[in-house]
């Protein structure tokens, strides 16, 4: 995953109605990547590899059965949205 496909990635989510509606098409257009919806409470904590006007992207990773949050572009097999929260 480079800078360029991110970016895209985060137009294509921004410009969706909802979290929701942003992973069909991130799935539609970057199948065979994984896109996961989660509650911005939950990545309170991690930091995003992208920030749009309405969602964040974080890069996923996984050993085959666990999934869990990285900056290693070259580890990431799918990507976390999240709605932003109002600040």
């Amino acid at each position: 995953m480079d800078a360029a496909l991110l970016q895209e990635a985060l137009g294509l989510a921004d410009a969706a109605d909802s979290a929701r509606q942003a992973a069909a098409v991130l799935r539609e257009r970057f199948a065979p990547l994984r896109v996961i919806v989660v509650d911005a409470m939950d990545m309170r904590h991690e930091k995003p590899a992208a920030i749009g006007a309405r969602r964040a992207l974080y890069l996923g990773a996984s050993d085959g059965h666990c999934w869990n949050v990285t900056d290693d572009p070259a580890q990431a097999a799918g990507f976390f949205v999240v709605d932003k929260v109002a600040p």
